[in-house]
């Protein structure tokens, strides 16, 4: 089981209380608008830390992180970027990446009686996490087959009316105990 904490638009501002919320978890995930690089570099000394740049983001931080990010944890494939949009409403960009993993999920579910590899399960997307719009979103999609996670802001910066942060456990191939925090209201 690997325990994820998973944070957006810090704008810089970096609570004190996500060390607490996030001190039992195995990695840190941050979508982006991060802010500064003492934020990215106080989380990657807390906790192995996984990040992209935001649009916001610039100098150190956006030069030492990408737009898009792919990897897996445990059996869940995982893509993240910043400006991801939502089922219905996604960034553009993305959808070629969306139906490229439908096709290989489709794929597979065509060979499930076939002894094959893993060649198209590692083109899927089971999890997709964005960060951007300040609110928060979780939310399953029917029609790409993954779950998407928006998990607020975790800043001030910004009309949401709290910060939010989210953390999830990833045994094998399920993503459960999902929990969203509230850290203050404004």
């Amino acid at each position: 089981m690997t325990r994820i904490g998973i944070l957006s638009d810090t704008h810089g501002l970096l609570d004190p209380r996500v060390f607490a919320h996030f001190k039992d978890v195995d990695e840190i995930w941050h979508a982006g608008d991060i802010g500064s690089i003492e934020v990215l570099q106080a989380l990657r000394e807390f906790k192995p830390t996984r990040a992209v740049f935001g649009n916001m983001d610039s100098g150190d931080v956006r030069y030492s992180l990408s737009e898009f990010y792919r990897f897996r944890v445990e059996d869940v494939n995982v893509l993240m970027t910043h400006i991801g949009g939502y089922p219905g409403k996604y960034n553009p960009w993305l959808i070629p990446w969306f139906k490229k993993s439908l096709e290989a999920k489709q794929q597979h579910d065509q060979m499930a009686n076939v002894e094959t590899g893993n060649d198209q399960i590692a083109n899927t997307i089971d999890l997709f996490v964005c960060g951007h719009s300040h609110i928060l979103k979780v939310q399953y999609d029917p029609h790409y087959r993954f779950l998407t996670i928006n998990p607020g802001a975790a800043g001030k910066q910004g009309w949401q009316p709290c910060q939010t942060l989210i953390r999830l456990c990833i045994s094998g191939s399920t993503i459960d105990n999902l929990e969203v925090i509230e850290l203050e209201k404004k």
